[in-house]
Parts: C-alpha cells; sequence; structure tokens
C-alpha cells in the first residue's frame, strides 16, 4: 500500500534537506522531497519570510542557515523549537544559528 500522506509538511521537508546540506541546490530539494523547483523555490522564500531560514550568495550558490530557536508554527506545537525537532527526529544540522 502506498502511502497517501506523511507525519510532516513539504515545509518539513525542505527545512530538513537545507538543514543537512546548507549548500544544496534548490532543484535538488525538489527532487528529494518530490516537488517542482518553483515550489522548493517558495516554499523557502516562506521559511525565509516567516524566519527559519536565512541565505546569503556565495558565488553563484546560496548557502543557508537554519535558525534553530525558532518556534514551530502552530499552537499545538508552537512550545517546540526546530532545533529541538531536530534532535527528536536525529537531523544533525550542518549549520544552524539562533535568532
Amino acid at each position: 500500500m502506498t502511502a497517501t500522506w506523511t507525519f510532516f509538511t513539504n515545509h518539513a521537508h525542505v527545512l530538513f534537506c537545507i538543514s543537512e546540506d546548507p549548500d544544496i541546490r534548490l532543484r535538488d530539494v525538489a527532487a528529494k522531497v518530490g516537488i517542482t523547483e518553483r515550489a522548493a523555490q517558495r516554499i523557502v522564500a516562506e521559511l525565509e519570510d516567516a524566519g527559519y531560514l536565512t541565505h546569503e550568495k556565495v558565488g553563484r550558490r546560496n548557502h543557508y542557515r537554519v535558525i534553530s530557536d525558532a518556534p514551530l508554527r502552530h499552537e499545538v506545537e508552537d512550545h517546540v523549537r526546530v532545533g529541538q525537532l531536530f534532535d527528536v527526529m536525529g537531523v544533525s544540522p550542518a549549520e544552524a544559528t539562533k535568532a
């Protein structure tokens, strides 16, 4: 049986991918998550606007930083920080920063 839903949103999946490889190309994020490159770009922009990511240009590429102390958004889990979620998931951010 093929799963038709997952516990995490595409936003979380994108954040997981970027946390593991801060220099990842968005086309590679899109391929890993199973979304279009345009959707990956939109999600990254939303994550940056909401304070979960920052980026800087390094040559022709972007280098991302995850804001590990940003709280999750829904009122059910807004007491949990991104870094805590990564800890529970066993995700080791290659590079994270506090706001």
